[in-house]
């Protein structure tokens, strides 16, 4: 293989980065508006509604692991390579059960039993999150595989969030239009403030648009990003030990299957740290609707218009990651941006009626969730440098800690929630939510960050012999150099 850095024009970074779009524009709704919908919209209990989140978050935390594995053994349908056909199929199961998650049940009214609910939105979440979880992991497996060089995976990190940004301005910015349109067609001004039954056809035809939406740009992915696909070997090397980067010589480097992976100490610090990463942007994401209405009592268009704030800054941020991250480096990047989420938590702890001021400290948390998020999955590319052949595992495994994390999270919340027995108590506790969920979560990010300062992130294996590839031993320093880097082993 060329030791040449491999880069993407820019149109082939866009047509890449609108890959995940759809995943963007369903995320946001499910994490910002499911518990809403479901508790404040159809009335469901806060146990009932976590659940259905628990639900989906666990099928997505079994699903991705598996699908990377999956993904890395299989080869694709024909010459249409492996990860895009993971990631049409998931498209698919997204397109077909999502517009029925945010839509009552056939039939249902206000006076139907909560329990033929939770029957009948069961089946349609379990499969949107399988589409979910299979176009998210065959879409973050091509970064490596299209690109080879740590600033042109950051850079490619930064196009995808972009559009992660844009998805959520996108539905954020519709809700509020649809929210707006709803309060002129209303006689009674008042009526508008609160959320409830009325609401149904305002987050039906929200979720509508953002189906048609996505799937525009699911369709300008397929036709505009061209995976490589690599020549089929002798069904002896075929099946799980068959790399994707072709081979120039016995030694080229390591190939780490599923197995190896769990023997490598990074591989657990880039998993803590994306899953700290991933509770503080879902959860903060799902309870500041939560947040505004019940403790800031602000008016429910709130519910769109902080959101949006969140995610400009976000974009904003996003553009100047890339030269930042590359003049200190990714690890200090991530760390500048747990600066402002850590001074938005000290704002919300210290200012209870926050009212309006919420827009500034929405800048803080927007601005500093994009620049951690951005980081930790360059982090990830880095990890798995040119080990393409199971970087659909390594991220399947790095998601199901997040997802299931997210879930048990939002379950303990909705466990704890205390308004069954005092409606003042709700006032303190989504405040204490958002500032746990933010600095309490931050703060552990911090710590596992540290260890990577100390520990930097680096492949070090335990095997000096494995099947595949082999790199050069040099016996005096009892080291492994691999594509000219030297990766500390230990002889079993």
């Amino acid at each position: 293989m060329s030791d040449q850095p491999v880069t993407l024009p820019v149109c082939r970074r866009l047509t890449y980065a609108v890959g995940h779009f759809f995943n963007d524009l369903c995320a946001s709704m499910w994490f910002t508006y499911l518990l809403v919908y479901y508790h404040s919209v159809l009335g469901f209990q806060d146990t009932n509604a976590g659940a259905l989140l628990l639900v989906g978050q666990i099928a997505d935390g079994i699903c991705t692991p598996l699908i990377g594995y999956e993904s890395d053994r299989t080869s694709g349908c024909g010459t249409y390579g492996k990860r895009k056909t993971w990631h049409l199929v998931g498209t698919l199961s997204v397109f077909a059960s999502f517009p029925f998650i945010f839509n009552p049940c056939i039939g249902c009214d206000e006076g139907t039993p909560q329990t033929a609910g939770l029957i009948y939105f069961i089946p349609f979440i379990i499969i949107f999150q399988f589409g979910w979880a299979a176009t998210q992991i065959s879409h973050l497996s091509l970064i490596p595989e299209l690109v080879t060089c740590e600033h042109a995976k950051v850079e490619l990190t930064s196009y995808r969030y972009a559009f992660t940004v844009v998805a959520n301005i996108t539905v954020y910015a519709v809700a509020w239009l649809l929210f707006h349109f709803q309060s002129q067609k209303m006689d009674d001004p008042s009526i508008s403030q609160n959320l409830g039954w009325a609401d149904v056809p305002t987050f039906r035809y929200l979720a509508l648009i953002v189906w048609g939406i996505g799937m525009v740009f699911s369709i300008i992915f397929h036709l505009g990003t061209k995976e490589i696909v690599q020549p089929q070997e002798s069904e002896a090397d075929a099946g799980e030990y068959q790399p994707l980067i072709p081979r120039s010589s016995r030694n080229s480097g390591l190939v780490l299957q599923w197995k190896h992976w769990l023997m490598e100490p990074a591989f657990y610090q880039v998993a803590v740290l994306y899953m700290c990463t991933r509770l503080i942007v879902n959860l903060s994401q799902a309870y500041i609707p939560m947040y505004l209405t019940n403790t800031l009592s602000l008016p429910k268009n709130y519910i769109a218009t902080i959101p949006l704030v969140m995610y400009v800054c976000g974009f904003v941020s996003s553009l100047v990651m890339k030269p930042v991250s590359k003049r200190i480096g990714t690890s200090m990047t991530y760390f500048v941006g747990l600066l402002p989420i850590m001074a938005f938590s000290y704002w919300v702890l210290l200012e209870m009626n926050m009212g309006t001021r919420v827009y500034g400290a929405a800048v803080l948390l927007g601005a500093g969730s994009a620049v951690i998020l951005v980081m930790s999955l360059s982090m990830t590319a880095n990890l798995i440098g040119d080990q393409t052949q199971s970087g659909a595992f390594v991220y399947g495994a790095m998601s199901f800690t997040d997802k299931v994390a997210n879930g048990l999270g939002v379950m303990m919340i909705q466990a704890f929630h205390p308004c069954h027995t005092q409606e003042s108590d709700c006032i303190w506790f989504y405040h204490n939510v958002m500032v746990i969920v933010t600095g309490g979560v931050a703060a552990v990010a911090a710590i596992c960050l540290c260890t990577i300062f100390i520990w930097p992130i680096t492949i070090r294996r335990r095997l000096a012999v494995i099947t595949g590839l082999m790199g050069t031993q040099d016996d005096e320093t009892n080291s492994f150099r691999v594509n000219g880097r030297l990766n500390l082993w230990t002889q079993q």
